[in-house]
Order: C-alpha cells, then sequence, then structure tokens
C-alpha cells in the first residue's frame, strides 16, 4: 500500500491499471509560489514543495509516498492548467500543429528508498480541427490538465509523432516507478 501524494484521477487510473494499492491524499501546496519560468525546473519545484507538504504531515513509516506533477510546454513556454476557456484556447492554439512536450516529475520515499525521476515526453501534433477543438473546450474536460491537453483522449488522433513514454504524459511514469515497487515488495 502506498500514499499518492496527489488528487489527479488520472494518476489514481494508472495506479489502478496496475494493481497498485493506494490511498490517495492531495496537499495544499501553493504552485503560485514558485517564481521560475522555465518548465523543467517548474515541474521539479511544485513536486518537491508538494512532497515536502505530505511528508512533514504523514512521513513514511506506515506506508510509503508517491507525488507527481506535470506541466507542459511548447515553444519553451510553461503551460500549466488553464484558468479558463480563452486561456485553454490560447494554449491548445499554440500546440495545434506542433511540438509539445510533457514534463513529470515524481518523488518516491519509502523507508527503504528515495527515487525522484523527471521525464519528457515530446508529440507532434497534426493541426487541430477546429470543430474538434471547439467542442473539446466545451466539454470542460481540457480544465485540470496541464497545458490543456490531454494524449489519451482529445490529442491521440492528432498524434504524428511520440517519443517518451505515454504514462509519462498522463502524469506518472509507472514503468520507471514499478521496478522499486517490486523491490520493495522483497525487503
Amino acid at each position: 500500500m502506498i500514499r499518492l501524494g496527489s488528487s489527479s484521477p488520472t494518476r489514481a487510473k494508472i495506479l489502478k491499471a496496475f494493481n497498485i494499492d493506494f490511498i490517495q491524499q492531495g496537499g495544499n501546496f501553493d504552485e503560485d509560489s514558485i517564481k521560475t519560468t522555465n518548465p523543467k525546473e517548474f515541474c521539479f519545484l511544485a513536486t518537491k514543495g508538494k512532497f515536502e507538504e505530505l511528508y512533514s504531515k504523514y512521513g513514511v513509516l506506515n506506508m510509503p509516498l508517491l507525488v507527481a506533477d506535470s506541466v507542459v510546454t511548447c515553444e519553451g513556454k510553461l503551460l500549466r492548467k488553464a484558468k479558463d476557456y480563452d486561456d485553454a484556447k490560447a494554449m491548445l492554439e499554440l500546440q495545434s500543429g506542433n511540438k509539445t512536450s510533457v514534463i513529470t516529475c515524481m518523488i518516491y520515499k519509502s523507508i527503504n528508498f528515495e527515487f525522484i525521476d523527471i521525464s519528457i515526453t515530446s508529440y507532434i501534433f497534426e493541426k487541430f480541427q477546429e470543430d474538434d477543438l471547439e467542442s473539446y473546450l466545451n466539454s470542460g474536460e481540457c480544465f485540470g490538465k496541464a497545458g490543456a491537453i490531454m494524449v489519451e483522449g482529445f490529442c491521440k488522433p492528432y498524434i504524428k509523432e511520440v517519443v517518451g513514454l505515454e504514462s509519462t504524459a498522463m502524469g506518472l511514469s509507472i514503468e520507471k516507478l514499478i521496478p522499486y515497487l517490486k523491490l520493495e515488495q522483497k525487503l
């Protein structure tokens, strides 16, 4: 059993898909306190801040702690969660027909291990069709997603090329975490 320090339904879905027992308890770390606009640095600092908050609250004596965060970058710009419809539309228009990268950082800590990973999955998207884009924006699914994208949903038919793990783009590089969880079970 692990403690997932995230309120993300997608991260929970990934753990469930791999039959990993967990309880989900997100924190209240203020990402707006981070001043950097460097996407990789921002992602690391957000994950670290969330981890430190939850580690000080729960520790790891009872169960390991897993915290992750993701950001999107396109043309060097940091794309976080959309604030509103116009913000989401601007982000999606920037990514349409462009290269977009999803950066996910995760920290796993137990009594035996501490594992920190920063992974990047990059996509080259075809140009989004205007009516598809409008439907996606109106559905509201784009909100709560870094860069307003959903590679497992709206963006999937527009993927021309991908380099990296889909799980990284979904917010949790599970393939990198599993070896540590297996090792943990042996101890």
